[in-house]
């Protein structure tokens, strides 16, 4: 018999046409007929009929010990009750719509649906024969062995399904598999793996998970045995000739994922991220990519209190400054999420603006986006600005941030950093605006270049005016920021592409490192947490050092350690080599949130502050050496880069 007398008309094949590929492509039709077919409502209306005939017989046939057609009085009961029975239950459950399930996607939801609706059915049986059959002699036991019958019977017949095919439907695959250990013994781990099983197109099989936790080991998840602690993945995979490590997305800190990639080097396995399953929404593929820069350098996820943010941004106008750069966008980006009824995007560069706007707006959510081209030195512009859109909470993120570019351009590190400041805080207060959040820089401690300084003044000024006004002045302050633009990784990915060399400054040179959306989510939890005059810091571990970063990035490409030339270059002007979070007189509380620090500053008064700021703003035209000399009298920590180079060449020498 042919191979074509199994399809529909329009596909006629040869028997020598018939290879793997078009093997698949049968397959498929015919299953997708096949699904056509038993998803028709008609059809599965038809079969609970016939099944509901069974079980209702069933039901009387166990009552009566199966000898009930002996007992011509309990079959007349029998057929007298089944027509209205069948329709009672047949019209309960199109209406709980079993008539429109997938049988073989049931799961725990559908089978509780399955025994409420069997429940109803029981109980308006009993209350049919109550009020419209009271003279009807029918066993109070009938209506509940049904019940029983009818969770059992299709329960378990939609298990079977789901059971053919997730587990053996794949099993009978030609696909070849790629074996496969799973890092993550936990619900996150267990769902993948499901995942992956049933998915046979996805080409992993997973033999076990490996787990953090000693306790774990020996333990199964859904069948799937818990082989090793990761410590020992070496011997696991070895012992199981495992070939590839699959992790989920920022299970893993940093350090454990740098250590992981150690042992997977050595052992020779493949190790591969899958990203979270927020971020593979839309998708039925699952995408399995290479180690990147960020889980190298990820902390512990940070949990949001979600509940107070909403509190603070919900059906508020909120101003984003500075909304066009990689901070002030990703701040956009996580205040959507909380349903702001305004949010305004703020900024100098109409491009990013405009593509910013279309993003948000991509994002089909209830808040208007107000696109707003502005400068916040501008003065006149920027009381407009309040003016007209009346802001609620207000984040200022429009700052100069590249260190060696302030050096050469004194004056408008000045302008921006700190007459900006003013200008947003003093509107701000002057607007009774509620919340206000000033993004700030770890260089702002101890600094060493313009930058620095400038942001340190901001600070001064911002913690001045909370004393005085009843906006909630917040600081946040925090270190570089991976993928943000003259980060250091975009750099060094640009270098390694040419081939090299690879420039650092110093070998000794470390820095604290976070993410773009670990930045925004301090900022917006800040915002939430604080009362007025804080300084949060986020707990940002152990500083990383900038060679070995340059080192992984080397590997992470696919290269020997020694392909790429690192040369040293020095310490360009207003760089230092180790950033630090707090000034020595600061003192460092815990708050609530478990990631989050609060610096007890020395007190600031306005009268002071004003001076300096209106004194450094006077001097916007005055020569950069006049600028720094009052930058050094009003900030005495400020030591400029000269100074500091030749502090660390005496300390060497010494």
């Amino acid at each position: 018999m042919s191979h074509s007398e199994f399809l529909p008309e329009n596909i006629r094949l040869d028997d020598s046409c018939f290879d793997d590929s078009r093997q698949a492509i049968i397959r498929n039709r015919l299953s997708g007929n096949v699904i056509k077919i038993f998803s028709n409502q008609y059809v599965i209306l038809i079969v609970h009929a016939l099944v509901f005939a069974a079980i209702y017989f069933l039901a009387f046939a166990l009552r009566y010990d199966f000898d009930f057609f002996d007992n011509p009085f309990v079959y007349i009961i029998f057929l007298e009750t089944l027509t209205w029975v069948l329709v009672l239950k047949l019209l309960v459950f199109y209406l709980n719509r079993h008539c429109h399930d997938v049988w073989y996607y049931a799961t725990t939801k559908d089978l509780q649906q399955l025994i409420i609706s069997s429940l109803t059915v029981m109980v308006l049986i009993y209350t049919i024969k109550t009020i419209l059959f009271p003279t009807l002699v029918i066993s109070r036991t009938v209506p509940l062995l049904d019940f029983i019958l009818t969770v059992v019977v299709l329960g378990g017949f939609r298990l079977l399904l789901r059971t053919i095919h997730d587990d053996i439907r794949p099993r009978l695959t030609n696909h070849e598999m790629t074996t496969t250990l799973l890092v993550g013994a936990n619900h996150l781990g267990a769902r993948l793996a499901h995942n992956l099983h049933s998915y046979p197109e996805a080409r992993y099989k997973i033999l076990g998970f490996i787990t953090i936790h000693h306790e774990k080991v020996r333990l199964r998840l859904g069948q799937i045995p818990v082989l090793g602690h990761i410590d020992d993945i070496q011997n696991v995979a070895k012992k199981y000739h495992a070939s590839d490590i699959l992790v989920i997305a920022g299970i893993l800190n940093g350090f454990r994922m740098r250590k992981l990639i150690e042992q997977c080097k050595k052992a020779n396995l493949n190790l591969k991220i899958v990203p979270k399953i927020e971020n593979r929404l839309g998708n039925r593929d699952i995408p399995v990519r290479d180690i990147n820069i960020d889980d190298l350098l990820k902390r512990d996820t940070i949990q949001l209190d979600d509940a107070i943010i909403r509190e603070l941004i919900a059906d508020r106008r909120v101003l984003v400054t500075g909304a066009g750069g990689s901070i002030g966008s990703e701040i956009c980006r996580q205040l959507i999420r909380f349903c702001p009824e305004n949010l305004m995007i703020l900024g100098r560069g109409e491009n990013r603006i405009f593509f910013l706007e279309k993003e948000l707006k991509g994002m089909e959510l209830t808040s208007q986006i107000t696109p707003i081209i502005a400068d916040v030195t501008n003065k006149a512009r920027m009381t407009q600005v309040f003016e007209e859109y009346r802001p609620e909470v207000v984040f200022h993120a429009a700052a100069h941030k590249h260190v060696p570019l302030m050096e050469a351009n004194v004056a408008e590190a000045i302008r921006n950093n700190i007459y900006g400041t003013k200008v947003v805080a003093d509107l701000s207060d002057e607007y009774d605006v509620k919340t206000f959040v000033l993004v700030s820089t770890d260089k702002a401690v101890n600094p060493t270049s313009i930058m620095g300084t400038s942001k340190q003044m901001a600070e001064r000024y911002v913690c001045a005016i909370s004393k005085e006004s009843v906006t909630q002045f917040v600081i946040t302050r925090f270190g570089n920021v991976l993928g943000s633009a003259g980060s250091v990784v975009p750099v060094f990915s640009e270098q390694i592409q040419r081939g090299g060399p690879i420039t650092v400054t110093d070998k000794r040179m470390t820095r604290f490192f976070m993410t773009i959306p670990e930045a925004a989510q301090l900022v917006l939890q800040a915002a939430a947490m604080g009362h007025g005059g804080e300084i949060f810091v986020l707990d940002m571990g152990e500083p990383v050092k900038i060679i070995d970063l340059a080192r992984d990035m080397v590997r992470l490409a696919g290269l020997p350690e020694d392909a790429i030339e690192i040369q040293e270059t020095g310490l360009r002007p207003g760089e230092k080599l180790y950033e630090e979070l707090y000034f020595h007189s600061e003192k460092t509380i815990t708050t609530e949130h478990p990631k989050l620090r609060a610096a007890l500053h020395r007190p600031f008064y306005m009268d002071e502050v004003r001076f300096q700021v209106e004194s450094l703003c006077s001097l916007l035209d005055a020569p950069p050496e006049e600028i720094r000399r009052c930058l050094r009298e009003f900030v005495p920590e400020y030591k400029p880069f000269q100074e500091e180079a030749n502090e660390l060449s005496s300390t060497v020498t010494a």
